[in-house]
């Protein structure tokens, strides 16, 4: 399928999972066509809110993003989201690494919350139910849930199974099954039986889309 037909899915005030740990593992042609695809007031769910001024940062220059929810708001080449922060412009809410995996995970295993010591007596606990288990506080967490997952796989078959690549394989299985809707770019599609089961990360039942990006030599 065609990038810009696939996210077609996608609507105004939508909550998008995007994969990616900086540009590993990142859907760049898939975040390219959601801005020309033109939806907008999203909530982003990523570990990250963006590098330099392509991908995910060029979704939020676009002005298309209400919200931003990840683990790592700033870095050395986060300047859009820094500028449009500090403008008002953006809104934040920021989640400990494990906890946004496991938030994800959650939601694809169907798990209604969970108690994490990680966050417990910070800022990041206000608001939120607290217990002590075994001496030690704990904070409840909820799962979060996309409308849409847009992640980025090495290899998949034509029935949507994926296979990735390194540390590409970050986000993007757990996104998979958080989503309503899964679109995976992909640099292959091979026949059904070429992929090893054993070496198949993301089962088809998750993958609703297919976008085959060829890799530049």
């Amino acid at each position: 399928m065609e990038a810009g037909a696939a996210v077609s899915v996608i609507k105004d005030g939508d909550t998008v999972l995007v994969g990616g740990f900086g540009m590993a593992g990142m859907p760049v042609e898939l975040i390219d066509a959601l801005i020309g695809h033109g939806a907008g007031d999203l909530t982003i769910v990523s570990n990250n809110a963006g590098n330099g001024d392509t991908g995910l940062a060029a979704l939020l220059a676009a002005g298309r993003v209400r919200k931003v929810v990840c683990s790592f708001p700033r870095q050395a080449d986060s300047w859009v989201f820094d500028r449009l922060y500090r403008a008002g412009r953006i809104e934040l809410e920021v989640v400990p690494q494990g906890n946004l995996a496991e938030r994800l995970r959650a939601a694809g295993a169907g798990i209604g919350a969970f108690f994490t010591p990680t966050g417990a007596g910070t800022p990041l606990a206000d608001g939120k139910e607290s217990r002590v288990i075994d001496g030690r506080e704990y904070i409840l967490e909820y799962p979060i849930r996309g409308d849409v997952a847009l992640i980025r796989a090495h290899v998949a078959d034509r029935l949507g199974n994926l296979v990735y690549r390194k540390t590409a394989r970050n986000f993007g299985p757990v996104m998979a099954t958080a989503a309503a809707v899964t679109i995976a770019q992909v640099a292959r599609i091979v026949e059904a039986g070429e992929l090893d089961p054993e070496v198949i990360v993301t089962p088809a039942i998750y993958v609703d889309r297919l976008v085959p990006v060829e890799v530049p030599a």
